[in-house]
Formats: C-alpha cells, sequence, structure tokens
C-alpha cells in the first residue's frame, strides 16, 4: 500500500490509490495558494478538466454589477476521476503544463 501524503488541507482522502505523479495525495505535487469551488463542465481530455465558476464584476460607470464566468483547466487525478456536472475544490500548485496550474483535491457532490 502506497503512503498517503498529509497535504496541509481540511479534505477527505481519495480511498483509491493511484500512482500519478501530479497527484496531490499520492505524488509529489506540492499544493499551496488560492482554492476555488467550481463545476467540472469538461472532462474529455486526458487527466484534464475543465472547470467553471460565476463572480460578480463591478462595473464603475453604471455602479452595478454583472456576472462573469471564469474557466480554468485543471488537473484531475485518477483517485480523484471528476465527472462531467461535478462540485470540485481546486487548489494551486505549480504550473504542470503550458495552461494547467491548479489540481482538484477534493469532489463535493
Amino acid at each position: 500500500m502506497k503512503m498517503v501524503r498529509n497535504v496541509g488541507l481540511t479534505v477527505k482522502v481519495p480511498e483509491e490509490v493511484c500512482d500519478d505523479k501530479h497527484c496531490a495525495f499520492h505524488g509529489q505535487l506540492v499544493v499551496r495558494g488560492r482554492q476555488f469551488v467550481g463545476q467540472v463542465i469538461k472532462a474529455n481530455s486526458q487527466k484534464t478538466a475543465t472547470i467553471e465558476w460565476q463572480r460578480l464584476y463591478f462595473i464603475p460607470k453604471y455602479q452595478r454589477y454583472e456576472r462573469r464566468n471564469t474557466r480554468l483547466h485543471v488537473h484531475n487525478p485518477k483517485c480523484i476521476n471528476a465527472k462531467t456536472g461535478d462540485k470540485v475544490l481546486i487548489t494551486e500548485c505549480r504550473k504542470i503544463s503550458k495552461t494547467k496550474n491548479f489540481v482538484i483535491v477534493d469532489k463535493l457532490q
């Protein structure tokens, strides 16, 4: 059985064990920095998912807010294996590829 690292977050550790070197629990990836909660809108790529969430953006001219969407490409480890429609917690890490610098650490639903 492979050892599970303490990543310093209050999330449940996945029961499934993976051999992914970019997994926060079973690999050598260190998580630090910002955290977001979003919904998986695409999980077609290998070990990659696209996450989206809404935020409010203030427009000074009209003194009102508008809704904007933020999309990020994140690493999806085998032990978590998030599917389209899942609500997930993502955490910042070092750059994994050209567009990925976040990793999924927990499935919330």
